[in-house]
């Protein structure tokens, strides 16, 4: 186990993890809830929100400090505030939303004493069979539970190469229109070798990626866009914020055919944004979705008999 290990937190460890970190804007605005902070920060973005270069409502920000990374992703779902929020304050939910990023190989839901517990099963994007995978434990929390304002996270104390501290956050408030304004926030610290691992990662095979935050406007007049592990942080944000809305577009058909759906819908989501979060053809895609979905269903049930065993 120790070489698949080594080999998939080296290549793809950014790729891996997904999602959001506790916003500290409610401490640096005294006398303001949660709600209302988010609400003025969409006062502020909304003319990004509504006009872009992508021609869809998200926003992206991020920030690379000397031992921290922090992406923030600001978007619009198309569904009421009460249905979202009741997707997103049940945990279970939140597995079958991350399985859909291709570096997700698989997800479990676990109660414990402190809440419920998630394992994401991390890879590279083609397939792998869970046993060469990197298991990150995730603790879930619902912090803030309101009449508009949601706010839910997950925190895990360490990563691949040494990582640690990763923190989930979204946040949610109704709009106008029958709409959910959604804030992730993802951040996570790192020591020497994860920096040497990044910077050999965005010299070779990343070389040519980029993020969604536009830095300045070349002679041309055309967008120059944000690189590097900052480029990485925000492909992310945009997939688990694509996911999220493939999630809650695929609800209303049978279970039968959910997971078809979802996964087809995720896919040509992000294919609208093909140079930043292109990996690979749709059928391979589905293809490696259905192998992995038939080896999650194999451990799970030989986790469910294994409970059984002990009861």
């Amino acid at each position: 186990m120790t070489r698949p290990r080594r080999f998939i937190a080296c290549s793809t460890f950014f790729l891996c993890v997904f999602w959001c970190a506790p916003s500290i804007q409610a401490e640096q605005t005294p006398g303001l809830t949660g709600g209302e902070v988010l609400r003025l920060k969409y006062l502020e973005i909304k003319p990004k929100l509504e006009r872009n270069e992508f021609g869809v409502p998200l926003y992206c920000e991020s920030i690379e400090g000397e031992d921290f990374l922090r992406g923030d992703l600001y978007g619009i779902i198309e569904h009421p505030f009460a249905v979202v929020e009741g997707v997103l304050l049940g945990p279970r939910n939140w597995c079958d939303i991350a399985s859909l990023h291709f570096n997700i190989k698989g997800c479990t839901c676990r109660n414990s004493v402190n809440g419920a517990v998630l394992t994401l099963y991390t890879g590279r994007k083609f397939y792998q069979p869970l046993e060469d995978t990197f298991k990150l434990n995730y603790e879930y929390q619902s912090l803030a539970h309101q009449s508009e304002y949601l706010l839910v996270f997950l925190k895990a104390d360490e990563g691949p190469l040494n990582t640690k501290d990763y923190l989930i956050e979204l946040e949610a408030v109704p709009l106008e229109g029958v709409k959910t304004l959604i804030h992730f926030t993802y951040a996570y610290t790192y020591g020497a070798l994860a920096s040497m691992a990044m910077k050999a990662y965005f010299r070779t095979l990343a070389r040519e990626k980029v993020g969604f935050s536009v830095i300045h406007v070349d002679g041309e007049g055309k967008a120059v866009y944000v690189g590097g592990t900052r480029g990485a942080i925000e492909r992310n944000a945009v997939r688990y914020y694509l996911a999220l809305q493939a999630y809650m577009d695929t609800i209303k058909f049978p279970e039968g055919v959910r997971l078809q759906r979802r996964l087809s819908q995720w896919y040509d989501l992000t294919d609208r944004y093909r140079r930043q979060l292109f990996e690979m053809p749709k059928e391979e895609y589905l293809k490696n979705k259905k192998k992995e979905h038939e080896s999650l269903l194999l451990l799970q049930g030989e986790e469910n008999q294994e409970d059984h065993d002990q009861q």
